[in-house]
């Protein structure tokens, strides 16, 4: 048993973003894999390197995962809810809802160190990507993610499932076909190219100088907006500019700085309220394409900025 932590703790990062991908949770991906960890202790005893350390680790914390999504609905985002809104300007956002029903984004920048594996982890938790997971079953979830995204023969899946390869290829299709059916991300710019950068910091000017013609050269015809935990969301460059004009640009109104959460580029955002103080507001996260800003998603959680790195 001493070895234990030498054997599987370089594993940790990893499993924390598997986790993430199947509760689509940074808070609950931290938890579960407290969770594997402390399954595997207790197991470790019986583990005769039949796989790799790395493999048994993967089989636990998905069977965890599993365990802790059973009879649990799933987390979207608002554009996964229902409709856009067809009012110009809302007085009234609706009542915000709370967990578990959202997605939450991630940090993913160069924590990683090799810029390979940086990359991976970019298009392996793109918020598109994740959203369309998750209308996934969790077994199908599982299913897709381990043999599409970490190479697993369909009998390793099926063991680690506690079911037939028949099923596993069944799940399978059922998984690519529907998120085949999603939006492409093949015009997505990575945040580490020129043009990201360039869009997320004109974005966070325009915030800050309340510079409404400068936010709306940013923006594609399609642009979307969404701010969970609000319902509301805009689609469409008229509704989220009417929308933004009386609401976001206001001047000296905005505290931003540059991160990444899920492969995009994105601002971490302090507002200031009715007496000018600055109050941790959350996170930016912005899609970019060569053709402009694709979509904004503002996760409204002033305790994601402690989980991204800075201070509230």
């Amino acid at each position: 048993m001493s070895d234990f932590v030498e054997l599987t703790e370089p594993h940790r990062r990893e499993l924390y973003h598997h986790c993430y991908r199947m509760l689509g949770s940074a808070a609950e991906a931290e938890d579960l894999v407290q969770e594997t960890y402390l399954r595997a202790w207790r197991a470790y005893a019986a583990f005769e390197g039949r796989s790799s350390v790395r493999t048994w680790l993967y089989r636990i914390a998905t069977r965890a995962c599993l365990d802790a999504l059973d009879g649990r609905g799933r987390r979207a985002l608002p554009s996964g809810l229902g409709g856009p809104s067809d009012a110009d300007g809302l007085d009234g956002l609706g009542t915000p809802l709370g967990e578990p029903v959202w997605l939450q984004p991630v940090p993913t920048g160069g924590e990683l160190g090799d810029p390979a594996a940086v990359a991976l982890l970019r298009a392996r938790t793109r918020l598109a990507l994740i959203t369309a997971l998750h209308t996934l079953s969790a077994r199908e979830r599982a299913a897709v993610i381990l043999r599409d995204a970490l190479g697993w023969s369909a009998a390793e899946v099926a063991e680690a499932l506690s079911t037939s390869v028949a099923a596993v290829n069944s799940a399978l299709q059922r998984a690519r076909a529907r998120l085949a059916a999603g939006p492409s991300e093949d015009e997505v710019v990575e945040p580490d190219d020129p043009a990201a950068g360039a869009a997320l910091d004109r974005y966070m000017t325009a915030l800050r100088t309340a510079d409404l013609d400068g936010l709306v050269g940013l923006l594609r015809d399609d642009v979307v907006l969404e701010m969970p935990p609000v319902p509301t969301w805009f689609s469409g460059r008229d509704k989220v500019v009417a929308f933004l004009e009386g609401r976001i640009c206001r001047p000296m109104g905005w505290r931003l700085e540059r991160t990444e959460a899920n492969g995009h580029p994105a601002a971490a955002a302090w507002m200031a309220d009715e007496d000018g103080v600055l109050r941790p507001h959350g996170v930016h996260t912005l899609t970019v394409t060569r053709t402009g800003i694709a979509r904004i998603t503002v996760f409204r959680a002033p305790d994601l900025l402690e989980r991204f790195g800075f201070t509230p």
